[in-house]
């Protein structure tokens, strides 16, 4: 059995030490987060869905990768486990938003489901503790986070991200209302550039059923798509990556 040294471990996912310098091993849990864009989590239990979150994140970091945008995905090496590169993550939570819904709902009087006029990039301090609350730019640089031109860079590489997960999304019939990423620092020599790291899943991701909805022009709220049933299962349906067989894999041995 792998001898392996936790690095780190969350909610949705462990990481371990990779086989060269730089890299990891991160491992998809069963238990995860039902979350709220990005707020209070609550951890659920749900089997196979470590194996269906790998596949999924690998689909849309590959796909990334594919169009220019920089993540941390290097390859699958298994049904719960990739290879990705070792960044420095900012600690913020960056949400885009294409439409009203949750927390932005509630916080503004927006009706559910109204589309905005634009996508809008929200931070939230990544902090379980504290609920990871809503900060601004200030904030953000004034307490050494991130400089102004990472959060220049940070909002080119969300909306980036946004333009090609909502084309692919509309491709299967859903409509992404909002998601996260987390974003790190990574150097080649003396040069850094920022990446997308964490994963790309249904746990980051709002999702609505589109299929036999028709959408409105006149800027009313739209007909309520309803969220899409077992997001997990069926969002790997729709795009083709359903693995044949979802089974558990034995965590390997650690070494603390």
């Amino acid at each position: 059995m792998a001898r392996r040294k936790k690095v780190y471990e969350g909610k949705t996912k462990i990481l371990y030490d990779g086989p060269e310098p730089g890299t990891l091993i991160q491992y998809f849990k069963d238990e995860g987060s039902q979350p709220e864009s990005p707020a209070p989590v609550q951890t659920v239990s749900n089997d196979g869905k470590g194996v269906l979150n790998n596949r999924l994140s690998e689909f849309f970091m590959t796909g990334l990768n594919s169009i220019g945008v920089p993540t941390h995905f290097l390859k699958r090496l298994n049904m719960r486990e990739q290879l990705v590169r070792m960044a420095e993550i900012i600690p913020l939570e960056v949400v885009v938003r294409n439409f009203a819904a949750g927390e932005l709902s509630s916080r503004l009087g927006i009706a559910e489901g109204t589309a905005l006029p634009r996508p809008i990039v929200e931070y939230y301090y990544k902090d379980d503790r504290l609920n990871s609350p809503m900060v601004s730019e200030e904030h953000i640089i004034a307490f050494g986070w991130a400089t102004q031109q990472d959060l220049d860079d940070i909002v080119a590489l969300a909306l980036r991200v946004n333009d090609f997960m909502s084309g692919v999304m509309l491709g299967v019939g859903i409509r992404l209302a909002d998601f996260r990423i987390e974003v790190g620092r990574v150097w080649e020599g003396d040069y850094m550039r920022l990446i997308v790291a964490d994963e790309i899943s249904p746990d980051s991701c709002r999702l609505w059923d589109m299929r036999g909805v028709t959408d409105r022009t006149d800027g009313q709220p739209v007909a309520d798509p309803g969220p899409l049933a077992d997001a997990y299962t069926e969002l790997a349906r729709r795009l083709g990556v359903l693995p044949s067989n979802v089974t558990h894999t034995t965590k390997p041995t650690l070494i603390n």
